[in-house]
């Protein structure tokens, strides 16, 4: 009996962890859509301008590009991590108080 038990809250805790993850990518997705093309245009001058002072002229729009990608990443990364944090203290605040 005790080891059903515990089988049961393991699955059940499994069930909820995906979820979580789960809704935390769906989220951060969308944040990632909103959020990196602001942060994008407001570096992407002194980026291109970094990169053409110190590394030579003709890697602009690599660098534009590369630089895309990495503001992508952290958006998506910072935003999924304070999500899912969030998401499972709300969880976590839910069980409590009704258990």
């Amino acid at each position: 009996m005790l080891n059903t038990k515990k089988q049961y809250s393991q699955a059940s805790q499994s069930i909820f962890m995906s979820s979580i993850t789960g809704l935390a990518n769906i989220l951060a997705v969308v944040v990632t859509f909103l959020g990196a093309p602001p942060l994008y245009g407001k570096t992407v001058d002194w980026i291109t301008q970094y990169t053409a002072e110190n590394y030579g002229y003709g890697w602009e729009d690599v660098t534009s590009f590369v630089w895309f990608l990495l503001c992508a990443g952290i958006v998506f990364f910072v935003s999924r991590a304070s999500i899912s944090t969030a998401l499972v203290m709300g969880g976590l605040a839910v069980a409590t108080r009704f258990l």
